[in-house]
């Protein structure tokens, strides 16, 4: 078995085999496998809890989503399709998701602060998201989003989902920061059309 060091010290993998090495601990993790999964864990926590800290801005509440999101990780392993995007990508779909749903909970028990810390979250992608997100269902979204190109994909769900800089997600997906714009305009634009959203 792969350690997760194999890349070697000095040289880090590169994002596809990060991602075969993710899809292969999930395999494992769906199998029950439970060296694998906290590997899993050991490889990921630290941009699952990221995106919860960003969304919800509070530590302890940041700390209960991202073990929600890992339990529901190991019982939904099996369910991972490689097809709708990497790993990772997956995982932080799954995040901001609880998070936005603990946000909207504590929200509704504290109703004299209104949409405070998520506008404050939201980046310029958030203009069209937010009309999706209003007026679709999460089926209809993911339809769209498979209508994209992978990298456009990618690259949207980083900047959206995961809460990540244009800068940081050419960073992470190795490509200049133009490119990286562009697609995710290109995704926003292609989402919309094929959602039938209005701008």
């Amino acid at each position: 078995m792969r350690s997760p060091a194999s890349a070697g010290e000095g040289e880090a993998p590169s994002r596809t085999e990060r991602n075969e090495r993710l899809v292969e601990l999930l395999r494992r993790s769906a199998r029950g496998h439970e060296d694998a999964f906290a590997e899993l864990y050991d490889l990921t926590s630290a941009r699952v809890h990221g995106i919860t800290v960003r969304v919800l801005r509070s530590p302890d509440h940041a700390a209960e989503v991202t073990q929600e999101v890992y339990v529901e990780v190991w019982r939904t392993a099996a369910r991972y399709d490689p097809a709708r995007g990497s790993v990772l990508a997956w995982m932080c779909t799954m995040a901001h998701r609880r998070a936005v749903d603990r946000v909207r909970s504590v929200q509704s028990s504290h109703q004299r602060e209104h949409d405070y810390g998520v506008a404050d979250q939201r980046r310029e992608v958030d203009t069209v998201w937010g009309g999706v997100e209003q007026h679709l269902e999460e089926a209809q979204v993911r339809r769209g989003l498979e209508s994209l190109t992978e990298i456009q994909r990618e690259a949207l769900t980083l900047a959206f989902f995961g809460g990540y800089t244009h800068r940081e997600v050419a960073g992470l997906l190795r490509l200049p920061l133009g490119t990286v714009k562009t697609r995710i305009r290109d995704g926003l634009i292609g989402l919309r059309d094929a959602l039938g959203v209005g701008t």
